[in-house]
């Protein structure tokens, strides 16, 4: 493995350690890291045999660090409007008009974006298909695990007392919480097609 993505799954596994320092949601925090781990040994397998570039390695990374401190505080909890008045002293509850946490809602853009290029790399890489082709698989692809995720939650839930499903779901009283969740994936992995048009575009004149 090459120096930069061990020293970003370093950190990552720097993140999630400190993630689990007294808990205060162990149970919930446990089904929440339950897909930090699935996730971080599906990288190191994928990458292992479809070579992921240092960008898009690290792009992961830093979706699934964000994860572990979402996962720390159910999501619902993350202090950032703490965090953000006391670092710049600035409310973006106040300045949006925010009525909810919407760490949540940050955590989904960011799993468009950050797997878009690593999704559209190796669509391009296992099969013969064109950009723009590999670009509408990718985002397919993106939808459709979020709509997966979703299921995956409620399932959970049905297991849960309301009071537990509630806490872990994160859905704060938005009966549209899934909806919106799987938009702001699909919109966050629609913009990355400038950057990966032009990636390609570049490598091509190169060749």
């Amino acid at each position: 493995m090459q120096a930069g993505k061990r020293v970003a799954l370093a950190l990552t596994l720097l993140v999630f350690a400190l993630s689990w320092i007294a808990p205060r949601w162990p149970f919930e925090q446990a089904l929440h890291s339950s897909l930090t781990v699935v996730g971080l040994i599906w990288l190191l397998v994928h990458d292992r045999r479809w070579p992921i570039s240092r960008v898009d390695f690290a792009l992961i990374c830093g979706f699934i660090a964000l994860h572990c401190v979402g996962a720390r505080w159910l999501y619902s909890n993350v202090p950032y409007e703490q965090w953000s008045q006391a670092v710049f002293g600035w409310s973006p509850g106040a300045a949006f008009g925010w009525q909810r946490n919407h760490f949540d809602r940050l955590i989904h853009f960011l799993y468009g974006l950050c797997f878009a290029p690593a999704v559209f790399a190796w669509l391009r890489l296992r099969w013969p298909v064109n950009a723009r082709q590999a670009f509408a698989l990718m985002l397919m692809l993106i939808m459709c695990s979020s709509l997966m995720y979703e299921w995956l939650e409620w399932a959970i839930a049905l297991g849960l007392s309301p009071e537990a499903a509630e806490s872990y779901n994160g859905q704060q009283g938005d009966m549209w919480d899934a909806h919106a969740d799987m938009l702001l994936a699909t919109v966050g992995a629609a913009l990355t097609w400038p950057w990966l048009h032009r990636t390609t575009t570049t490598r091509r004149v190169r060749a």
